[in-house]
């Protein structure tokens, strides 16, 4: 009897052992969904594989969580900072991007510079700069600043965005369990379903593309003339980095800047980075799609992220699933991102209002600086030609947007908010 109650014992265990699996399967497949429009359009508007960039994006992630000690739920991605220094850099070299890969390797060797100096100054002088009257405006810039770019998705075709994003809503408020987990998924398939009801799915991404492929992988060479224009966007992006890992952190209720500590994240990031440049993939970066997913499902666990990782670099090598993704029309993936990047400037506003900051003249004039700086400098300098950022010598960088706005935000703090 207590043999039978034992294999018992053990069927029930293997079979939720089994069911736990295929949970997070299907939610790596939902992060994987929401990375993969971003990752693979770098290199489309760079000329560099997208079969390798999906691949530098799931190993890189997979660095980034051991070198984080599988703590931080992040994925990586292809990087849009560095999109017009490669393109710069495939002009001067006669489209030859390999000299572009050792650029993005040495951008990578810098953030890893980077860490190593965090890592001697101590975290917590760094934290010392990082209020939430800084870090929340910096994290509802990073959503607010991703809006325009999924309304101007969705613009291919309203009707289905808005359905789109209708059913994810739906799904996120009244559902529940693995539904409600899995909201963002269920939309885009039934978005997916009702574009090619109405004929807007171009299905020649998966037949005109074998099972399987081998990507055009690449070796890097280095040239001063690349390495000077590439490797100083690691200034424009350092403060991204900040952002997206406070930011991160704000959705899971972790101080991740602290532990496992900015130093490692940085170092993992750079790890990233160098690895894709090594194979032929664009620079990597923490991906606020993502993000966005872990805010709307509550699901924090990291290993669910190292399965999408395990999955982007599967893609990476078998043509027709990625060809079937590449299908997904792009007023889907419109109407999910308005959802994910709208769920990130609300973190923003909550950081906000749960660290009770209060709104006295010197905050206001903080807040409003980044908030004025980050969302608007593009649209003040086209209106009244004034050059708004700091320019980077040597190179065609300048650092503006968000990075401006966060230098200038930590400066502004530093001097008003001294005695605090």
């Amino acid at each position: 009897m207590s043999e039978n109650v034992l294999q018992k014992s053990r069927e029930i265990k293997s079979e939720a052992s089994w069911l736990s699996g295929a949970k997070k399967a299907i939610l790596a497949i939902q992060h994987l969904i929401a990375m993969f429009g971003a990752t693979v359009l770098v290199p489309i508007l760079t000329g560099l594989d997208p079969s390798v960039s999906l691949i530098a994006a799931g190993a890189g992630t997979l660095l980034f969580h051991l070198v984080t000690k599988g703590k931080v739920p992040v994925f990586l991605g292809s990087s849009f900072a560095f999109i017009p220094v490669i393109i710069t850099v495939k002009e001067m070299y006669g489209g030859d991007l390999t000299y572009a890969q050792g650029g993005i390797i040495i951008a990578g060797l810098i953030y890893m510079i980077a860490s190593r100096l965090i890592k001697k100054v101590g975290v917590e002088r760094i934290e010392r700069f990082l209020p939430s009257v800084v870090v929340g405006p910096m994290i509802i810039v990073i959503g607010l600043n991703l809006v325009p770019v999924a309304y101007g998705m969705a613009s291919n075709n309203f009707i289905v965005a808005f359905i789109t994003l209708s059913i994810a809503l739906l799904i996120t408020l009244k559902g529940r369990g693995l539904p409600k987990q899995c909201s963002i998924l269920i939309a885009v398939i039934a978005g997916y379903i009702l574009s090619f009801k109405i004929g807007i799915v171009d299905t020649s991404s998966i037949a005109n593309v074998p099972l399987i492929a081998m990507p055009n992988f690449s070796l890097p060479k280095f040239d001063l003339g690349a390495i000077g224009i590439i490797a100083p966007v690691v200034l424009a992006v350092f403060m991204e980095h900040i952002g997206d890992i406070t930011t991160n952190g704000q959705v899971v209720g972790e101080n991740f800047i602290e532990d496992p500590g900015l130093n490692r994240t940085l170092l993992g990031d750079g790890l990233a980075t160098c690895f894709a440049g090594m194979i032929g993939g664009p620079a990597n970066t923490t991906y606020g799609e993502n993000t966005g997913v872990l805010a709307i499902t509550k699901n924090y666990d990291p290993s669910i992220l190292r399965i999408a990782a395990v999955f982007a670099i599967i893609l990476g090598f078998v043509a027709k699933v990625g060809g079937f993704l590449r299908s997904i029309p792009v007023p889907v993936m419109g109407g999910i991102s308005l959802m994910l990047f709208s769920m990130i400037a609300l973190i923003g506003v909550k950081t906000i209002k749960s660290s009770k900051v209060e709104f006295d003249f010197k905050n206001v004039l903080i807040m409003g600086s980044i908030l004025i700086l980050g969302l608007g400098s593009g649209s003040i300098e086209n209106h009244f030609g004034i050059s708004l950022g700091i320019p980077v010598p040597f190179t065609v960088v300048k650092i503006s947007g968000l990075s401006f706005a966060a230098i200038v935000g930590v400066t502004l703090n530093a001097m008003v908010n001294r005695k605090k």
